[in-house]
């Protein structure tokens, strides 16, 4: 592994921040490379070398949240945090991870950008390891432990988030965010009996 240059890390982190503020100030399409270079004050080469395309952009800012999500996982209070029960720890990861997703929706379908297919990277092996441990402590007997955590990461990631309707009119008084955390809560709790 590489260890990247001071000016790079510099130009990366004045990039970062700064489609960060675009995103509040002017909104997710206004967000182009050559705004981005005009607004970080950087030059049009650093940001195409940086980021490669405009989904890249995205990518970088998925790939940004994600990093500080997973500290929060692995170091943060609990129950999120270590600390907690397990089941504790299960439950509170659902809603947890359902927020991120929801709060970085647009982002993630920016990322996506129409050519890219729907992602089960990195962060998607990291959830499913951490539910795997869980699942594990927890004493979970399962057919096969690796495929329950994977089917419950799925549960959880970014496709079930893109490609389902925001709202239901059926339940006007809950949003689609609570609803699918209380499924959450509810799935564990019957996984866990």
């Amino acid at each position: 592994m590489t260890t990247e240059r001071a000016d790079a890390a510099r130009n990366r982190a004045v990039l970062i921040e700064t489609a960060r503020e675009m995103l509040t100030d002017v909104g997710i399409e206004r967000l182009t490379m050559d705004a981005l270079a005009e607004r970080s004050g950087l030059g049009k080469g650093t940001v195409f070398r940086r980021f490669g395309t405009r989904s890249g952009i995205f990518m970088a800012l998925l790939g940004d949240g994600e990093r500080a999500f997973q500290k929060r996982v692995l170091s943060g209070p609990p129950p999120l945090g270590p600390g907690a029960e397990p089941l504790d720890r299960l439950v509170a990861f659902g809603p947890a991870r359902l927020r991120f997703l929801m709060e970085n929706r647009e982002i993630a379908r920016a990322a996506l950008g129409g050519r890219t297919p729907v992602p089960f990277g990195p962060p998607a092996m990291v959830t499913q390891r951490h539910l795997r441990t869980l699942l594990q402590q927890l004493g979970i007997d399962a057919a096969d432990l690796d495929i329950l955590a994977m089917q419950l990461t799925a549960a959880l990631d970014v496709p079930l988030l893109l490609y389902t309707a925001p709202e239901d009119g059926d339940h006007p008084e809950k949003t689609f965010e609570d609803r699918l955390a209380r499924g959450w809560e509810d799935l564990v709790g019957r996984l866990a009996r």
